[in-house]
C-alpha cells in the first residue's frame, strides 16, 4: 500500500534533506582531502630540506604544528644527562623507551632532545653510558616536534613517579626543573651514538588519509537519498 500524499511529501522532504546533508559532508571531506595532500607535500619538503637553526627563544610563541612540525633543525649546547627522562614507546624495533635529554643552549634556554630509542631491557643508564661521557658542546640535527600533552590513550603521565607515556614538554620541564624550556622537542636524526644507544632517526612521518573514501561514501549516500526522494515523489496511490 502506497503512503498518502501528505506522507509522501514528508518522506520526500526528509530524503531531500538527507541528500543535502550527505552532499555537504562529501564536499567537506573533499576539502579535507585537498588540505591533507597539501600538508603531506609540505611536510615531505620540510623533512628533506637543509637543516636550519631551531627556533630561538624570541620566536617560541609563534611555533605551531601547521608550519613548524617535522622541520629539520639544528641545536647546539650541553646535554644535561642527569635530567634525562624515559618515555614509553613502541617502534619498528619493538617496545622500549624514548630517551629525552635536556640540551642547555647558549643563554641558558633549554630544548628537550629525543636522542632516540632504547629497548625495554636496555633502559638502565649503563647501557647508553658510552654516549653520555663525552664532554663539551654537541650539535644535534633532527626534526622539530610539537609537545604531546597529558599522556597517551588511557595512560596519564605520572611525573611524581617519573613515569612518562607521552613527550609532554611542559610537564617534563616542570618535573626536572628546567628553566626557559622551548615549547617543542627535537627528534634526533640517525647519526649513530657511541655504543649504539640510543637509536635515533626513528621518527614516523605518516598521515592517515581516508578522506577520499569518506567523500565517496557520503556522495553515494547523497545520490541514493536523492533517488529515493524522486521515487517517492513519483509514486501515486493505486
Amino acid at each position: 500500500m502506497l503512503p498518502s500524499r501528505g506522507a509522501r511529501r514528508v518522506l520526500t522532504g526528509a530524503l531531500l534533506l538527507l541528500a543535502v546533508v550527505f552532499a555537504a559532508l562529501g564536499t567537506w571531506q573533499m576539502q579535507r582531502l585537498l588540505w591533507k595532500l597539501d600538508l603531506i607535500e609540505r611536510v615531505e619538503a620540510r623533512v628533506h630540506a637543509e637543516p636550519v637553526p631551531a627556533p630561538a627563544r624570541g620566536t617560541w610563541d609563534a611555533v605551531n604544528q601547521e608550519k613548524d612540525e617535522y622541520r629539520r633543525v639544528t641545536a647546539t649546547g650541553l646535554f644535561q644527562h642527569d635530567k634525562t627522562v624515559l618515555v614509553q614507546a613502541v617502534t619498528e624495533r619493538g617496545a622500549g623507551f624514548w630517551v629525552l635529554t635536556p640540551l642547555r643552549l647558549a643563554g641558558d634556554a633549554t630544548v628537550l632532545i629525543n636522542r632516540g630509542f632504547v629497548p625495554a631491557d636496555r633502559r638502565d643508564p649503563a647501557a647508553r653510558l658510552a654516549s653520555e661521557i663525552a664532554a663539551g658542546p654537541v650539535t644535534v640535527t633532527g626534526l622539530l616536534r610539537i609537545s604531546e600533552p597529558d599522556g597517551a590513550f588511557l595512560r596519564s603521565n605520572d611525573p611524581a613517579n617519573d613515569r612518562w607515556f607521552s613527550r609532554d614538554v611542559a610537564a617534563i620541564a616542570a618535573a626536572k626543573d628546567l628553566s626557559d624550556a622551548a615549547p617543542y622537542f627535537i627528534d634526533a636524526d640517525a647519526t649513530p651514538n657511541p655504543g649504539g644507544l640510543p637509536i635515533g632517526g626513528l621518527t614516523v612521518v605518516t598521515f592517515r588519509n581516508s578522506h577520499l573514501v569518506y567523500a565517496l561514501t557520503w556522495c553515494a549516500l547523497a545520490v541514493m537519498s536523492a533517488a529515493g526522494a524522486w521515487y517517492v515523489y513519483r509514486s501515486r496511490p493505486a
